[in-house]
């Protein structure tokens, strides 16, 4: 079945928004629970009904999407940060996609997470420091590697360190969502208007949780 190109806004903003968490947490050292919680919650979606069901509830990565349309618009500010990481990210999980032994170690770490969510909540600290050991062990040695720019104090935080590697195992869940709904590099440079108005479209009809940048 086609998809549409909302539904590459929504796998889109769900990186947005996962990027922006650890940009928060890197600068800052906190981001905000309501926020992450559908970044995280995509990695144990393997069989949802559709893309926006992968993130929960309707509007769960609203906050990705007002970040996808303040890189487009310049309003209030473009981050050129963000920027960068998205395309790191997109590139990193194109690398991925061509180790399966990768994907089978993110896999088989992923059903161990799932069992332990019997016992955790997403974001307890145990399910965080999982989450990170499978970032650690795969991506991590893949290339583009990554490296989070931010204030010393908060990126040598043990907690810190887990949540942004979290986090970035679930940018790159985003990127393979957003590939595997038709999403591709040349849409983000040439298809500009259409990608900002079902980003608007999306925040319009499912409000979500607004986070300032």
């Amino acid at each position: 079945m086609p998809h549409t190109n909302l539904e590459r806004v929504i796998a889109l903003a769900g990186l947005y928004q996962a990027l922006n968490c650890v940009i928060r947490i890197a600068r800052h050292g906190t981001a905000d629970a309501d926020t992450m919680e559908p970044c995280l919650h995509s990695l144990f979606q393997i069989d949802a009904e559709d893309v926006d069901a992968v993130f929960g509830k309707p509007g769960a990565v609203a906050n990705g999407a007002r970040q996808l349309i303040a890189q487009l618009t310049g309003q209030p500010e473009r981050n050129l940060e963000l920027t960068r990481y998205a395309v790191q990210i997109i590139k990193l999980e194109r690398s991925l996609a061509r180790r399966p032994d990768q994907l089978a170690l993110i896999s088989a770490g992923i059903q161990e997470a799932e069992a332990k969510r019997e016992h955790f909540a997403l974001q307890h600290p145990n399910m965080l420091a999982h989450l990170a050991d499978i970032y650690s062990n795969s991506l991590s040695h893949l290339e583009p590697r990554l490296l989070i720019q931010g204030d010393p104090m908060h990126l040598r935080n043990p907690d810190n360190q887990n949540r942004v590697r979290a986090l970035l195992l679930a940018g790159v869940r985003a990127a393979r969502l957003w590939r595997q709904v038709g999403g591709s590099r040349w849409q983000i440079f040439f298809n500009n208007k259409q990608i900002l108005e079902d980003a608007r479209r999306y925040i319009d009809d499912r409000p979500g949780v607004d986070e300032s940048v």
